[in-house]
C-alpha cells in the first residue's frame, strides 16, 4: 500500500467512527456528567475508548457475522439495556428534583470509582446500538477496505479516543456554568429524558 492509501484508510475510519460516536446518547451523557463533576474521568474515558477498540476489532475479525446468525443475543441485550436505561433515568430524575444533591463540589454522596466503572460498563455493553454501530457497521465497512481494514479500524479507534477525551476532559470548561444547582437540575432533567427515551426505543425496538 502507498502512503496515500494508508492515510486514506485511516482518515476514512476516523471519520466513520466519529460519525457514529458523536451523538446524544446514554454513554455520552454519562461521560459528560462525570467530566463536569470531575469524578473518575480518566477511568470512564479509558473504559469507553477501550470498549470501542475491542468491539471494532471484533467487527473486523468477523464476529459481526456470528451476531447476525444468532439474533436472539441482541434481543436479550436490548431488553436488559432498556431496563438499565430506565433505572438510570429514574436516578437522574431524582437528582433533578432534589437540587441539593447536585452541587459538583459536594463530597457527600459522591459515587465511588466502582460505581462509576459499573455504570459506564453497563451503559456501554448493554446498549445493542453499540454492537450494531461498531461490530456490524464498522466491521462491514472495514471489510470493504481489503488489506487496509486494520488501518480503517485504527482510524475508528482513534476517533473514539479523541471524542471521549474531548467530552470527558473538556467538560471541565463548563464547570463555572454548573456551579449553580439550577444548571445541574437542567442537565439531569435532560439526561433523564434521554435515558427514558432510549429505554423506550430499545424496549419496543424502535
Amino acid at each position: 500500500m502507498t502512503t496515500a492509501d494508508i492515510l486514506q484508510s485511516v482518515v476514512l475510519g476516523l471519520g466513520t467512527g466519529l460519525a457514529l460516536i458523536v451523538a446524544i446518547g446514554a454513554q455520552n451523557a454519562f461521560v459528560l456528567r462525570q467530566g463536569i463533576r470531575g469524578e473518575h474521568v480518566a477511568a470512564v474515558v479509558l473504559i469507553c475508548a477501550a470498549s470501542d477498540a475491542v468491539l471494532i476489532a471484533a467487527g473486523i475479525l468477523g464476529i459481526g457475522t456470528l451476531v447476525q446468525v444468532v439474533p436472539v443475543a441482541l434481543d436479550v441485550i436490548r431488553l436488559a439495556g432498556a431496563a438499565f436505561l430506565a433505572g438510570y433515568g429514574v436516578m437522574a430524575a431524582k437528582r433533578a428534583i432534589r437540587p441539593g444533591s447536585l452541587v459538583a463540589a459536594a463530597q457527600a454522596g459522591r459515587p465511588g470509582a466502582r460505581a462509576a466503572v459499573g455504570t459506564v460498563l453497563a451503559l456501554t455493553w448493554l446498549n445493542p446500538h453499540v454492537y450494531l454501530d461498531t461490530v456490524l457497521l464498522l466491521g462491514s465497512v472495514a471489510s470493504s477496505q481489503g488489506e487496509g481494514r486494520w488501518l480503517f479500524g485504527a482510524g475508528a479507534m482513534l476517533g473514539s479516543v479523541l471524542w471521549f477525551c474531548a467530552l470527558g476532559f473538556g467538560a471541565r470548561l463548563l464547570r463555572p456554568v454548573f456551579a449553580r444547582p439550577g444548571a445541574w437540575r437542567i442537565l439531569d432533567g435532560l439526561i433523564a429524558v434521554v435515558m427514558f427515551t432510549l429505554g423506550i426505543r430499545l424496549a419496543f425496538g424502535l
